[in-house]
């Protein structure tokens, strides 16, 4: 089980990727996040622990607090991660999270153009500069770490430029995803552009597979695993409420993080436990087809049932957006495209890549005794 922690709905950064920023501002107390390690201890041996805001670096004594009270919780194990801005990234800190064995993943948009777009300061300025060099010193510390990306409609044209300003930067794994706002006004003329990037995207990704490259990218390596893994990937998808629970300020739980302060999806709260026939009303609301995608012929390969990403779009965990389903599309048929050419090509990293179970845990040792030599 995972639990994502909003330690503050307060940011230090003036953007739309704050799921709580319209909210009055509130923190969450000491007591209220022991209680909250307390209730993921009830729920499992070995647990996940995200920090989450607003910008989780605002609460950095809290954090501390947490994963040492943690600690000392006789039979259970946890791991923690922080997704940040980066903006309040710095040595010490990093040196604790290394020492502790916190993951960080960071929000950078790739270009110095995309960035400064969306992910200002209160006074206007541009973070790109700050977080630049935060992710920097974050990969001596975690070259593993994970660039978050949003692509906007009028950063769109920006997307492949952004990874491979990330990849420049150092950074192997990427998570890319679109901003499915109601309100981000997407338009065919995105959407054309969209096309363009995934082939530049694909392009890029087979010249770097070639080159033997080790990198994760995220739409593509989803649409791989969808048509690899068949049933299997279908079982493994968004299952709302079921694998993670979010954790508002005050204690309240919610299926995931985009529900945080919406009262209508409150399934407990970390002192009285969950109400559970709300929790499998909503994962079962989320889990229905529509009409529409059960004639779609890949319905099993896309990401119509994930709730959160349905709630940010459409305002409903079953609603489908027309974004998310032209995403959808352009994504599998790039991935696709690029996966037939690789294994055409019987490139043997590729196939080990997503073919070998073993390979994360192979490459894994591989890298490690490189930087041993």
């Amino acid at each position: 089980m995972h639990f994502t922690l909003h330690l503050t709905n307060e940011c230090n950064l003036k953007c739309h990727y704050c799921y709580v920023h319209k909210q009055a501002k509130k923190q969450m107390t000491v007591k209220t996040a022991r209680a909250a390690i307390d209730f993921a201890a009830r729920n499992g041996k070995s647990t996940g622990i995200s920090f989450f805001g607003g910008e989780p670096l605002l609460r950095k004594e809290l954090i501390a607090d947490v994963v040492d009270y943690a600690k000392k919780i006789d039979g259970r194990t946890f791991s923690f991660k922080i997704t940040t801005n980066g903006t309040l990234l710095d040595e010490d800190f990093l040196k604790y999270c290394t020492d502790n064995r916190i993951m960080i993943a960071i929000s950078v948009d790739g270009t110095k153009a995309a960035h400064d777009k969306h992910r200002i300061y209160k006074n206007g300025e541009g973070s790109y500069e700050k977080v630049k060099a935060a992710a920097e010193l974050l990969l001596k510390y975690q070259p593993y770490a994970c660039a978050m990306m949003v692509i906007n409609p009028d950063t769109v044209g920006l997307y492949a430029d952004g990874v491979q300003k990330l990849f420049d930067i150092g950074f192997a794994y990427y998570i890319c995803s679109l901003n499915f706002d109601k309100a981000a006004n997407w338009e065919e003329k995105h959407f054309d552009e969209l096309k363009r990037q995934f082939d530049l995207l694909s392009r890029m990704y087979i010249n770097w597979t070639r080159a033997e490259e080790k990198f994760y990218f995220s739409p593509f390596e989803v649409k791989m695993r969808s048509h690899i893994d068949g049933e299997q990937y279908c079982a493994q998808r968004c299952r709302l409420g079921q694998r993670q629970l979010s954790v508002d300020t005050d204690g309240r739980l919610y299926p995931c993080v985009q529900f945080v302060g919406d009262a209508r999806y409150c399934i407990g709260d970390i002192r009285g436990g969950t109400d559970e026939t709300k929790r499998r009303e909503l994962f079962e609301q989320a889990e229905r087809m529509g009409e529409e995608c059960a004639r779609c012929a890949i319905n099993r390969r896309c990401n119509h049932n994930c709730g959160c990403l349905n709630k940010q779009a459409t305002g409903s965990i079953d609603g489908i957006s027309p974004v998310l389903c032209i995403h959808e599309q352009l994504a599998l048929f790039a991935a696709d495209k690029t996966a037939e050419t690789l294994i055409s090509e019987g490139n043997s990293l590729f196939l080990q890549k997503q073919y070998n179970d073993m390979y994360p845990l192979l490459s894994l040792i591989e890298d490690r005794s490189k930087i041993a030599r």
